[in-house]
């Protein structure tokens, strides 16, 4: 950052009064500037056993396998970002959304919060940031192809809860 977007003068970055860490601080009309954390919100969508994946056609990993997922919006709860991004990459309505995982990404500033849920459609369609997507029985999942580390994470224990049949909530912290 390098401008106020109050007031648009020049920001700097220094620790404010009573505050424990680097915050941008505008000169000229004093407001404090906090960066959060992003929060991904996403579904582990399943039918028959099957569970919804989608190949991605965005980078980054453009043509690989993901579960439904993406930032959540002001104004959404949770759950509504979660059942709208399944819609938006998958074209498909979900139901029983259940909280099923957190994972924390310090190093990139994100904190995912994953979704239990099943499809409410008979069929979905791509959306414009899939390429494809594929229902898979878990012994089918393309682990080597898979995007990113906290899906791989968080559908490995999906895996190991089903075989169980049980689903705790479960926090990780990716590294």
């Amino acid at each position: 950052m390098n401008y106020c977007p109050h007031c648009g003068a020049p920001v700097t970055s220094k620790i404010p009064e009573a505050d424990d860490r680097p915050r941008f601080v505008c000169e000229a009309c004093a407001a404090i500037h906090y960066q959060n954390p992003k929060m991904v919100v996403g579904t582990i969508p399943e039918t028959g056993g099957s569970i919804l994946l989608c190949r991605r056609a965005i980078e980054p990993a453009r043509d690989k396998w993901t579960l439904p997922a993406g930032y959540l919006e002001n104004g959404e709860t949770l759950q509504e970002g979660a059942a709208r991004e399944t819609l938006e990459e998958a074209g498909y309505q979900v139901s029983d959304l259940v909280p099923y995982a957190i994972a924390n990404i310090a190093s990139i500033n994100q904190v995912y919060i994953m979704f239990r849920c099943s499809l409410a459609d008979s069929a979905g369609a791509p959306g414009s940031e899939s390429l494809e997507i594929k229902l898979f029985q878990p012994p089918e999942i393309p682990w080597q192809e898979l995007a990113f580390r906290s899906i791989r994470e968080v559908l490995k224990l999906y895996c190991q809860d089903r075989e169980e049949g049980k689903f705790p909530f479960h926090m990780i912290d990716i590294l």
